[in-house]
């Protein structure tokens, strides 16, 4: 698209003036503009400094690539990431489970106690 480019081009200043038209014009161009600079990456770009390199530069450009077997080129540091990331998948779904039995004991007492009124009221009827 020529039009993307040449706002390339001119840097994160035009994208903004693009924008800042759009809403002013009519606000679903702004939005549309909006969205377009936001998921193409150019914020995380702005982010890092980088003008210019709009494309992988997120994380998998960095081998971060979370739940995909990545590596660091340091063997001991996949190792620890490995078990790290192996150990808070644990304590998560303990943690869940945790909190489901939470959620039970107070559905079950939250019962409980309606039962009890409700016999308390048949009882004095």
């Amino acid at each position: 698209m020529p039009i993307v480019e040449k706002l390339d081009e001119y840097g994160k200043g035009a994208w903004i003036a693009l924008i800042v038209l759009g809403f002013w014009t009519f606000w679903p161009i702004g939005l549309v503009a909006l969205m377009f600079v936001v998921f193409s990456g150019r914020t995380r770009a702005w982010k890092m400094q980088r003008r210019g390199q709009w494309y992988n530069t997120g994380c998998r450009s960095r081998g971060w690539s979370f739940g995909a077997a990545s590596t660091s080129g340091n063997a001991a540091f996949d190792e620890y990431r490995a078990e790290t990331i192996k150990r808070l998948e644990e304590e998560q779904k303990e943690f869940m489970e945790y909190l489901e039995k939470l959620r039970q004991a107070k559905d079950k007492s939250e019962f409980d106690q309606f039962m009890a009124d409700r016999r308390g009221r048949s009882e004095s009827v």
